[in-house]
């Protein structure tokens, strides 16, 4: 219950993060705010593991978990969130966070054909359900489905799935990592790398990733709602869904942490006042659905 507890926070938390990552967009590239949030959020995950003194966990862990956390971090972070911020822009959240969250399925694949991970009918099943929910909910009748051109909507549709694929190889990379982490300390250990490799990367590409250096002339502002995303989004997030993996299987953790457009939806409606439609509540449902699928048959 703990581990699916986990999961679940972490959806909570990439639904307050996507709302600030949202508002900073308006000001900046989607290249240049994942150099910014990385870089930032990154150098703020070490010194806290400084602060707390649990730098010497990094020692304890074989040199291909590191390795293979790293690697996760580039895949996910750098390539999946690059694109995920990409098709934002480009086909708006309606389109993109349905096909983006559609990472479970893929999961599926990955732990069955690699892992031989073994997968229940109730799990396939919760996953589907999930699924569905999640396009019922981010649903949106578009008034004016003319006004986007066809290859930018195109375009937009394959950053999206490029998305989900590149988000479902990371985290099932980040579950063989986790598996030899045995507490709190490696899980943060574990998230601290991911996100520590990936900003390095980014930054030494970035004279050919953002050429025009958009990241260095972004604003205070919209720097500290990036980094603020970050926090929230790779320093909590991402360690409840490493320390979930840690104590429930993968095929249970993801399908729960793909709940956040729900959360999302909701957070529009309470604090937003935007309207919900019949699609999105009947989605509300399926989610809450197949989220009792994975607990109740464990």
């Amino acid at each position: 219950m703990i581990g699916e507890l986990a999961a679940l926070g972490a959806a909570l938390s990439w639904t307050a993060s996507a709302l600030l990552y949202r508002k900073a967009l308006q000001q900046t590239t989607p290249v240049a705010a994942n150099i910014l949030r990385l870089s930032c959020t990154s150098a703020v995950l070490v010194l806290f593991l400084v602060s707390i003194g649990k730098l010497q966990a990094l020692t304890s862990l074989p040199t291909s978990i590191l390795v293979l956390a790293g690697v996760s971090g580039v895949v996910g972070l750098g390539l999946g969130d690059t694109l995920y911020m990409v098709s934002l822009k480009q086909i708006g959240v309606a389109r993109a966070v349905p096909l983006s969250c559609t990472y479970p399925l893929f999961n599926l694949v990955w732990t069955v054909s690699l892992l031989g991970t073994p997968i229940t009918l109730s799990v396939v099943l919760a996953t589907i359900i999930i699924v569905l929910g999640i396009w019922l909910v981010t649903y949106e009748e578009q008034a004016g489905e003319a006004g986007i051109r066809r290859s930018v909507l195109v375009r937009g549709i394959a950053a999206a799935l490029a998305t989900a694929v590149l988000w479902s190889v990371s985290i099932t990379m980040m579950n063989v990592a986790v598996l030899e982490a045995s507490d709190l300390d490696h899980a943060l250990v574990i998230n601290t790398v991911r996100s520590s490799v990936v900003a390095v990367f980014l930054l030494a590409l970035s004279p050919l990733l953002d050429r025009k250096r958009e990241f260095l002339k972004a604003r205070l502002r919209t720097v500290a709602v990036l980094v603020a995303g970050g926090i929230v989004a790779l320093g909590l997030g991402w360690f409840l869904l490493a320390y979930s993996f840690v104590v429930t299987v993968e095929s249970r953790a993801v399908p729960i942490s793909s709940t956040t457009p729900l959360f999302s939806t909701l957070v529009g409606l309470v604090f937003l006042h935007e309207k919900v439609n019949w699609k999105n509540a009947l989605g509300s449902v399926v989610i809450v659905l197949g989220i009792i699928l994975v607990f109740a048959f464990r």
